[in-house]
């Protein structure tokens, strides 16, 4: 069964590598090629029209579409997937956003009108927040388990009021007669790619997801992970996993691209995040001092790896070091084309039914990842 391949869009600034933990690509960081300057002017260049060449890159590639992140220091993506739509064709667009921070009578509001205006090119990808300063930054002191209870009720009334006519009294929301607009009604119902690695996580993603969506883990433990989640639902989902790669013509090239990074980030331990596996990713998928159960989990994995960067493989090409080269989760792959394109197939093999990939930088790495890796896959969308 052919799969779907997404490729994530940069929201936070892109770095021009790996050897260097600096975001000189878009977002608002100064300095950058965007916005960018000529002869002491502002050039028009700007962080949506990097983030556009990303997306038209990749939707040249061969991806179906790209994961727009949300966090506290990026662009908004509801706003960016409809400036971001107008640059593409068919790229469909995975928003992340937490349930918590909108009602979902506007959500389904919002969500059908860009239906509407893409051709039904809008994807969820539901997250509930990993606590700490980063939670407390939205104004939102709910805690763990309730935050996926209200996710849960959210999705109930977002998809009643996509049906339409709803009254709904519950714990976190009511409605009278909800419903879309006729103009707005029958717009096809966006996939949800759920997000989250407790129990409370696993129960709400069996009743709601299409697709489960989990950071890459050593293979085993996303094994553990899937059957769980298979175990809560009557009709499970489909599984997806968020995948950082670098992939060179040769393994040896692959990994002295990442010993590059590494003697770096001891060189410049405040540039690097203040090095080592201990840097949760707080900016991508939960804060670092906060409740998630994702970050803990990649924790414990490289607990005992120390400071030598091969020691973080894991399993043959799967590295848990990618979090002191950039923000986001700590395992990804690296190797020669072949070499990671085998990997991808292994978790094809595992029940995985799309993918999520990423490479530093953005832009490059779409159009080498699709020339390179794609192609070798067994299961590559047709």
């Amino acid at each position: 069964m052919p799969i779907d391949i997404y490729w994530r869009i940069h929201m936070e600034g892109d770095q021009s590598s790996l050897r260097r933990r600096v975001r000189s690509r878009g977002g608002f960081a100064p300095g950058g090629t965007a916005p960018g300057t000529r002869d002491g002017r502002d050039d028009g260049y700007t962080h949506a029209d990097y983030m556009a060449e990303v997306a038209r890159a990749a939707e040249e590639s061969g991806f179906v579409g790209g994961l727009l992140p949300n966090f506290p220091h990026t662009d908004d993506p509801w706003a960016a997937a409809a400036t971001l739509a107008r640059e593409t064709t068919s790229y469909r667009f995975m928003v992340a956003f937490q349930p918590g921070f909108l009602h979902p009578v506007q959500a389904a509001r919002m969500t059908a009108t860009l239906q509407r205006a893409t051709g039904g090119r809008i994807v969820y990808n539901v997250i509930s927040g990993g606590g700490g300063p980063a939670q407390l930054w939205w104004g939102d002191k709910v805690d763990h388990d309730d935050r996926y209870a209200r996710t849960s009720e959210f999705l109930d009334v977002l998809k009643g009021v996509w049906a339409g006519d709803l009254t709904h009294h519950g714990r976190f929301y009511r409605t009278e007669h909800a419903g879309l607009p006729e103009e707005l009604a029958g717009q096809p119902f966006p996939e949800i790619f759920f997000s989250g690695s407790s129990p409370a996580a696993i129960a709400a993603a069996g009743r709601h997801a299409d697709y489960y969506l989990s950071w890459l883990e050593p293979y085993e433990a996303l094994a553990e992970k899937f059957a769980a989640v298979r175990a809560h639902s009557d009709t499970p989902p489909r599984f997806a996993v968020r995948v950082d790669l670098l992939a060179r013509e040769s393994e040896e090239e692959a990994w002295e691209e990442i010993a590059h990074g590494w003697r770096a980030r001891a060189i410049d331990p405040e540039r690097a995040g203040q090095g080592g596996v201990g840097r949760s990713g707080a900016r991508e998928g939960g804060a670092g001092q906060g409740d998630s159960v994702g970050v803990r989990r990649s924790r414990s994995f490289l607990a005992e790896a120390g400071d030598d960067h091969r020691a973080l493989e894991v399993a043959p090409n799967v590295w848990g070091g990618f979090n002191a080269l950039r923000d986001g989760p700590a395992f990804g792959l690296v190797g020669d084309y072949h070499q990671v394109a085998e990997r991808l197939d292994q978790l094809l093999d595992l029940g995985v039914d799309a993918l999520i990939l990423a490479g530093i930088p953005h832009l490059e790495e779409a159009r080498r990842v699709g020339r390179h890796v794609l192609p070798l896959l067994k299961g590559r969308t047709s």
